[in-house]
């Protein structure tokens, strides 16, 4: 069977049963959508997408000939661009994650819920358009593109690298989909966070911003769900959890990677049923939330050390926006750095209106292992010790030596791992193993401390 309308359709649907094939063209139009394309031989999808360029294809698993999860990896070989949704049979979440690592972008399970297929067509619809449309800027980006410039004032930003993840923003903002915003720790995740949802729908609703790392197993929970009068023996009035209290707006969970394994399946149900049960309640209640997710992990080796969840990722990871490293992002350092010292002079009733030369090379030079965080610490410590009105690489104090392109040991330039070792032994020392100074000094959470002592034997 095949069936192509003349009115450019948008989306393919394959199946090698004609009487299914027909009962979701029906779905579809009866919710006011365009007609779709439909057919049957699951071996005529490439020639066809080579002469239609469907921006959605909804394709069965299960079909002779060519299975939908060969077909899915032809289809993002030769098209990559296109939104692949996969029917199965049955919820086999072994066959999903195996699909959605492939490149499907969702999927949906037989017999197929009308409403539930209308949502995921349109986000994939939604998808497409947006990577489509930033296809489109693949020349460098500039400030001077953005529409809403006014949006990101609070960012510092002057290099050009900030200027696509700006753009990023922007596109992605109108959307609904969940944004994980990867970068390491102190490149500013939560700020790009709370700019997507001041450019959102949902602008009008709570921003939340939730720590993960926060969180123990006995929280949990409570904290995210909430939890009846009564639940337990503390439990004197009904509570809200942050889902309900971010209710037809943003939550942000930072950190997400630090979420307990056994406690993302729950996490995970919440986010697609879109309804939770509050502790020791037996009343369902509907939440719409948007999800934003920030990481400073490399997900995909947690997700292969078997520490995340793929599913919950992938319901997580609608879009992907990377925040580039200080190091990577050399014209922002100054601009940043004289930021900081004008908060910090007037927070300390200084004159200090300059950053001397010897200083702002050193800056400019400077890895920084613990980012724009780091980059504030070190302003703030040289402003209290500065006697003059321009701030010098001397009033950096302990930090001053270390702030060099390179540092030699017997003549041999020392890698970036081995620079950032040596680093954090140096903090270390500093605040006699404080680790919660030390996080404080290096611009990271304790949490990553603690993980490099053990991966640096410190």
């Amino acid at each position: 069977m095949e069936s192509i309308p003349d009115n450019n359709p948008q989306l393919l649907v394959v199946d090698d049963d004609p009487g299914l094939l027909l009962s979701i063209k029906a779905s579809i139009v009866s919710l006011g959508m365009p007609e779709p394309a439909l057919l049957s031989d699951s071996r005529l999808v490439i020639d066809l997408l080579g002469k239609h360029r469907f921006p959605v294809v909804l394709l069965d698993l299960m079909m002779p000939h060519l299975s939908g999860m060969d077909l899915l990896q032809q289809i993002k070989k030769e098209f990559p661009e296109t939104a692949c949704v996969i029917v199965t049979a049955v919820d086999d979440v072994a066959s999903t994650v195996e699909a959605m690592r492939k490149g499907a972008y969702d999927y949906l399970v037989k017999p197929l819920n009308t409403e539930q297929l209308a949502i995921v067509i349109n986000r994939a619809m939604e998808r497409y358009n947006l990577r489509f449309g930033l296809s489109l800027y693949e020349r460098k980006q500039l400030f001077s593109d953005l529409d809403n410039p006014k949006a990101f004032k609070e960012i510092i930003a002057e290099d050009e690298a900030m200027a696509l993840v700006f753009r990023q923003v922007e596109a992605v903002a109108a959307t609904d989909y969940s944004v994980v915003i990867t970068g390491e720790s102190g490149t500013g995740k939560e700020m790009v966070a709370r700019v997507i949802h001041k450019l959102s729908n949902r602008k009008q609703a709570p921003f939340l911003a939730v720590n993960m790392a926060a969180f123990s197993k006995a929280l949990f929970e409570d904290e995210f769900f909430g939890h009846a009068k009564g639940a337990y023996t503390d439990a004197m009035v009904e509570k809200k959890g942050f889902f309900e209290q971010a209710d037809c707006g943003t939550l942000f969970l930072d950190e997400i990677a630090e979420l307990d394994l056994s406690l993302q399946g729950k996490l995970l149900r919440v986010i697609e049923e879109q309804e939770l049960y509050r502790l020791g309640s037996t009343e369902v209640r509907n939440v719409d939330v948007r999800i934003l997710s920030a990481t400073n992990r490399d997900i995909d080796k947690e997700i292969k050390k078997g520490n995340f969840r793929a599913d919950l990722f992938y319901r997580l990871n609608m879009y992907n926006i990377k925040i580039p490293h200080l190091k990577d992002r050399k014209n922002d350092i100054i601009p940043l750095a004289q930021h900081f010292l004008k908060i910090y002079a007037e927070k300390n009733n200084k004159k200090i209106d300059s950053i001397a030369k010897d200083l702002a090379e050193a800056l400019i030079e400077y890895q920084f292992p613990g980012n724009v965080r780091e980059l504030e610490n070190i302003i703030a410590g040289a402003v209290l010790l500065e006697k003059s009105d321009s701030l010098t690489l001397s009033s950096a104090g302990s930090l001053a030596s270390d702030m060099k392109p390179f540092k030699r040991v017997n003549d041999k330039v020392l890698t970036l791992a081995e620079l950032e070792k040596e680093h954090i032994g140096h903090i270390l020392n500093i605040t006699g193993g404080n680790r919660t100074k030390a996080a404080r000094l290096l611009g990271i959470n304790t949490t990553t401390v603690y993980r490099k002592i053990e991966k640096y034997g410190l």
